[in-house]
């Protein structure tokens, strides 16, 4: 194709084309001040970014747009606290520290896109609205300070005055104390600290420049004696040494000094508090005696002071000593009388705790949910909880499978899996045999199914079942056809009759290994409830995210020894779709749904929850995605999948009508009349396939008569819950609307349709707006319109909803996104209606690729005229289940 193979950074599309950014709360809210915002980001997204920082937060903020504005408002207040910017304005340099940048990366919220950002991400991020500021405070003619205030009152710039404090080892006198002032020197682009007695020198005879110097000081000392005693001595403008005691009242009055607009610089272990004393609590040191989240944990708690383990009597010696700073094994360490009595209140607990049993469950909940679970309270102490040797051993090996020893597939297994769906099949077997529920959660196109079927096939040769298998009607095809081929020997049984009003009247055959059925029926059928399945396994999963529905609460009651979930897009914004994934896999690991909801609303003040939870849950999600460096050199630029779907029963009917027909009317025709009967047949099944209001000439077009249209939803609420974009393909004119009108209700918005009558002009019109940053979800195109001239690199989604049954033709339709340009992996999408006409030809055309270049090449279905009526009719019969 002549294009460039990279790997996707659409975050800054994900996150910041307007529409996912901005008006998806439009449209929901319809909000003037919304609206105004959304109108600034589409005319510069970084600038509408970089201002909304200085704004508060808003109800209206989504997860991604709160995250997003707290990196901006980050930025902002490390500019306000740059003591040299009034002096280099647009030459400052400012950055996010590296605790910062893993803060914000660790910190990110459940959210679409989330899978692009890390550190240089970030980092990228913040130059950008540095680019921003340096470019408006060129153009500013006021102070810093103003243009701070003008933008937000509670901004305030620092002073140029700064505080160190420092260690003075050795001494009676431990600590030393200097205050400085920063001063550019001429020809320098940097500002340098200075004593602060040289302003005494620099301003004399300035008395009010020197105030202003000192400005922040004074707004210190009127709340701070100590500060006040240092400037009305004159101190302040000298090196000093200070006792612990004063150090100690230096050192807990550092917010008072910072809110005054000082900087302030003491040892790093105050500010870590990497000297405090700490409670921690080491879990899972040994291998439990079973497996599964009932698995029970050994835990012992410890006392600590940085990495120096003590004695409950040694921290007890402590409450006798004066509270401040004293020396401990050469560490400074506060005394904080109140602090100890906390921590050894909790010591007391934990140890009573660690004679109770803690499951694996329960262990691996502690560091979301320590106040719930050990009564400690969190916010007064610092409590560490760290894995012991077997636990830690559990989650490397769970978080990084690709490190866990090879698994031969079954001998009867008949593919040959690429690398890293080798690493997912060797991960589920890990995880069946740790009784631990499991999200296969690889990105669409990757291959979800085909691993589990050899985890299936595996677990089948260890006499293991029997399995039970949820999916969505549409994708039962899909399914049979893929254990068809890749594990011919596997008995299943479908429990699924469209046409039996009663689900009970559907017995479930002994000796089966594997069963498949709907969610539908899953939840009229009483018999799944009866059995203890080893594997209850959705595909799709995301169709229990509601917890509350019937569908969902009869899913969950089914027993199972294990339970898998399959999905491509596992987190979204809601993070109420995760405890109810969570609830079906592992049920308790996230607290019952009040705990996770009370959860989820500390999640406001603070981004360190979402931190805890995704390591928490990490273990048991493995996501690869198409972007992954470690799989894109894996992948064919272009995936071309067959997807295949199964007829309704009004589409049955119609199919069985229609032949009835056919079979007489060939016996008594010949010549040109008979090969036009031919092709109309053909035409009329490929129309049934479609849809039966196709066929019938009707309007209706209900979603539930037809295969195809369940598929499409199925495939396209992926594609909307990723924020992509997709081109569907009809060789029907007739079509266009019926689809478009279908897709808009599954993506909430309307996207365009393109056929032979679309005027030249308009269709330039239409593809700059596809391409454009506002966001255009899909596309119908009539396939021979839509073949040529457009260039539709927007998309990386295609779907053949019907066959050309002419390579050629589908390629050159399917190059309008897989084309010079396009920078994602283009998947492309071909419906086959399984037992029809449909899967018999294309069957053909794979057998025989040679008719793409001869004899379909130009000829269309022409060659299927040549058949004879006997060829014709095994053709056009049902085959499998439905005859």
């Amino acid at each position: 194709m002549g294009r460039t193979k990279a790997v996707d950074t659409g975050i800054l599309e994900a996150y910041f084309t307007p529409q996912t950014f901005v008006l998806d709360e439009v449209e929901r809210m319809q909000d003037d001040n919304v609206t105004t915002w959304a109108d600034a980001f589409k005319e510069d997204r970084y600038k509408a970014l970089y201002h909304l920082g200085f704004s508060n937060r808003e109800k209206w903020f989504s997860p991604s747009i709160e995250y997003l504005h707290l990196i901006s408002e980050m930025l902002i207040r490390k500019l306000g606290q740059q003591p040299d910017i009034e002096l280099s304005r647009d030459s400052v340099e400012v950055s996010l520290s590296d605790d910062e940048v893993t803060d914000l990366v660790e910190g990110l919220p459940f959210v679409i896109g989330m899978e692009h950002v890390n550190a240089e991400w970030v980092r990228r991020l913040g130059n950008r609205l540095l680019d921003v500021f340096k470019s408006e405070i060129r153009e500013y003619e006021g102070s810093v300070a103003r243009y701070f205030l003008d933008h937000h009152a509670n901004i305030n710039v620092v002073g140029r005055v700064f505080f160190h404090l420092v260690e003075n080892a050795g001494s009676s006198y431990p600590f030393a104390f200097m205050a400085t002032y920063t001063t550019k020197p001429v020809k320098s682009k940097r500002a340098v600290h200075t004593p602060l007695k040289n302003a005494l020198a620099e301003f004399e005879g300035d008395e009010k420049m020197l105030l202003s110097l000192i400005a922040t000081v004074i707004k210190a000392a009127e709340k701070s004696d100590f500060i006040s005693g240092l400037l009305e001595s004159g101190e302040l403008f000298a090196p000093l040494k200070l006792t612990a005691e004063e150090a100690y009242t230096f050192l807990k009055e550092l917010p008072l000094y910072e809110e005054a607009g000082i900087m302030c610089r003491v040892p790093d272990w105050w500010r870590k508090r990497s000297n405090s004393v700490r409670l921690s609590v080491t879990v899972g040191q040994k291998e439990p005696s079973k497996v599964g989240l009932g698995a029970i944990m050994d835990f012992m708690p410890e006392l600590s002071i940085g990495d120096d383990t003590i004695t409950e009597n040694e921290l007890r010696a402590f409450l006798d000593m004066a509270e401040g700073l004293i020396q401990y094994k050469g560490k400074w360490v506060e005394v904080d009388r109140k602090k100890l009595e906390t921590i050894l209140a909790a010591f007391d607990k934990v140890k009573d705790l660690s004679e109770d049993e803690l499951s694996l469950g329960e262990a691996m909940r502690l560091e979301l949910d320590m106040d719930e679970l050990l009564k400690i309270p969190s916010d007064e102490i610092e409590v560490r909880v760290s894995s012991g040797q077997w636990l830690k051993s559990l989650k490397e090996k769970l978080v990084s499978p690709e490190k866990l020893e090879k698994l031969d597939t079954a001998d009867t297994f008949h593919a040959t899996l690429r690398g890293y769906q080798e690493t997912g099949y060797r991960w589920l077997t890990q995880m069946s045999s740790l009784g631990l529920g499991a999200c296969l959660a690889d990105d669409m196109g990757l291959g979800k199914t085909v691993q589990m079927i050899a985890f299936l096939e595996y677990l089948r040769g260890q006499g293991r079942g029997p399995m039970l298998l949820v999916l969505p009607a549409s994708l039962i095809g899909n399914w049979q056809n893929e254990i068809e081929r890749f594990a011919p020997l596997m008995p299943y049984q479908i429990l699924h009759k469209s046409e039996l009003k009663n689900a009970e009247a559907l017995e479930i055959a002994d000796g089966r290994f594997l069963y498949m059925t709907t969610y539908g029926m899953a939840l009229r059928m009483e018999g799944l409830k009866e059995r203890k399945w080893d594997c209850l396994i959705l595909d799709e999963a995301q169709a229990i995210k509601n917890p509350g529905t019937k569908q969902t609460k009869a899913i969950k009651a089914i027993p199972s020894r294990m339970r898998i979930a399959m999905t491509g897009t596992p987190i979204e914004n809601r993070l109420g779709d995760l405890w109810s994934l969570f609830d079906f896999l592992n049920q308790g690991l996230l607290g019952s749904a009040k705990e996770f909801t009370e959860f989820t609303r500390e999640l406001q003040d603070s981004t360190a929850g979402y931190a805890k939870l995704r390591k928490m849950i990490q273990p048991f999600i493995l996501r690869r995605l198409k972007t992954d460096k470690t799989i894109i050199s894996d992948l064919p630029d272009k995936l071309e999948m067959n997807e295949y779907t199964t007829l309704s029963k009004k589409q049955v009917a119609l199919y069985k009508q229609l032949l009835a027909d056919i079979e007489s009317r060939l016996m008594e025709s010949e010549g040109i009349e008979r090969k036009g009967l031919v092709l109309a047949s053909i035409m009329k099944f490929k129309q049934i396939c479609n849809h039966p209001d196709q066929y019938l000439g009707r309007e209706e077009f209900k979603a539930e008569h037809s295969g195809k249209f369940e598929q499409l939803r199925d495939i396209c609420e992926t594609i909307r819950d990723k924020r992509e974009r997709v081109l569907v393909f009809t060789q029907f004119k007739e079509m266009t609307e019926p689809l478009s009108e279908f897709l808009a209700t599954i993506f909430s918005k309307e996207g365009m349709v393109l056929h032979g009558e679309t005027p030249v002009k308009k269709r330039k019109e239409m593809v700059e707006k596809f391409n454009g940053e506002s966001y255009v979800p899909y596309m119908v195109l009539s396939l021979k319109a839509g073949g040529v001239g457009l260039n539709l690199t927007s998309a990386n989604h295609v779907i053949h909803f019907d066959r050309w049954w002419n390579p050629a033709v589908e390629n050159q339709a399917t190059d309008r996104a897989f084309r010079i340009g396009q920078t994602k992996d283009v998947m492309v999408h071909k419906f086959v209606t399984r037992g029809t006409i449909e899967e018999k030809i294309d069957e053909m055309i794979a057998e025989k690729q040679k008719l793409s270049g001869d004899i379909l090449g130009s000829s269309g279905e022409q060659w299927i005229t040549e058949y004879s009526n006997e060829e014709l009719m095994k053709m056009f019969a049902l085959g499998g289940d439905l005859k």
